[in-house]
Parts: C-alpha cells; structure tokens; sequence
C-alpha cells in the first residue's frame, strides 16, 4: 500500500484547509484509513480515522472543527478542517492500516497563524 497525501499549507486561525490521501497498491487489504498529527517535540497522536464501512473516530480536541470523509471509489479519504487554531500545527500523516500492519504517507505541514 502507498499513501500520497496533499493539502497542507499556511492559514490564519479561524480558517480551514483541506487534506487529501490517496491509496494506491493493495487497497482491497485496507481496514482503516486516517490522519495523525505530530507537533515539534510531541508524539504522533491520532486525529481522526475512517473505517472502510464508514465508521468514524475523532481525537477529542478536533471533534466539530474536523470531519473525515472517504471516496471508495478514488481510494482516497480527506480531511477538512475547519475553525483551524494555532495548536493545530503540525506536520499531518495519512495512514491506512491492514489486517497485518500500519502504513504511513509522507507528511504534509499544516501551520496555524495567529
């Protein structure tokens, strides 16, 4: 499986951006797909996951601000973002997981102005 994420960028705080993460290879082996953030000096933590059947899960510091959808059909999940804040910097990585392990996407740098 590969992961070619896009969409990251500069905005001013109470704006929206959004992410995109296009699957590629074995896709039918996916379960899960989804979108972590990982600030400088912090942990990777998780923001928002979509199961194949739809199913979603919101870090809770996201939840009504972000929503995961997912496109079966282009193998593709995005993330809009939306009422972006300043602690929400970080560089985002897309990742799909199968029965068998995790996949990740480069990083995409989302940066929050003030």
């Amino acid at each position: 499986v590969q992961l070619q994420a896009s969409g990251g960028g500069l905005v001013q705080a109470g704006g929206s951006l959004r992410l995109s993460c296009a699957a590629s290879g074995s896709t039918f082996s996916i379960n899960v797909m989804g979108w972590y953030r990982q600030a400088p000096g912090k942990q990777r933590d998780l923001v928002a996951v979509i199961t194949s059947g739809g199913v979603t899960n919101y870090a809770d510091s996201v939840k009504g601000r972000f929503t995961i959808s997912g496109d079966n059909a282009k193998n593709t999940v995005y993330l809009q973002m939306n009422s972006l804040k300043p602690e929400d910097t970080a560089v985002y990585y897309c990742a799909a997981d199968t029965k068998f392990r995790r996949y990740w996407g480069q990083g995409t740098l989302v940066t929050v102005s003030s």
